[in-house]
Formats: structure tokens, sequence, C-alpha cells
């Protein structure tokens, strides 16, 4: 453990970080779970109102840098396709 006052106030910000970008991650983990439900049921209307959800997750995600900017806009390109394949 860290003895300077500095290395403390480091130590005790990362544990809050940790914190929150470990309930953002699983925040996103359930909503694209949200998405892939409805795929399953073979629900469209649902998915994509999911989705909608989802887009705004992993971009508020993206914007401060819990994830990258590239993996969100990924994950949304690829849920989206799978919807576009299950409304075909």
């Amino acid at each position: 453990m860290a003895n300077h006052p500095s290395a403390l106030k480091r130590h005790r910000q990362s544990l809050k970080r940790q914190a929150r970008n470990k309930a953002v991650k699983t925040r996103i983990k359930n909503a694209v779970k949200a998405v892939r439900q409805a795929l399953a049921e073979k629900n469209t209307e649902k998915a994509t109102s999911a989705l909608a959800v989802v887009s705004s997750v992993l971009d508020k995600a993206a914007s401060n840098k819990v994830i990258h900017w590239k993996k969100a806009g990924r994950c949304i390109a690829r849920l989206q396709t799978a919807i576009n394949k299950v409304a075909a």
C-alpha cells in the first residue's frame, strides 16, 4: 500500500473509477443482452427499441472513455445488421 498522501489519493481515485467503469460495463452487457433476447424471439420491434437504448449506453460509455469509440460503433453496427437479417 502507498504511504505518500498523493499516492493514497490516487489509489482512492482509482478505486472510485474502477467501480464506476464496472457499473457502466455491466449496463452495456445487460442492454446488449436485451437486444439479443428480442432477436432470439424474432421480435424486430422490441429489438429496434432496445437497440436505441444500447446505442445511447454505448455512446455514453465511449464518450467517457470506458470503452473505445470504435468498439462502440462496431457493436452497434453488428446488432443493427442482426436486426436487419431477422427483419428480412
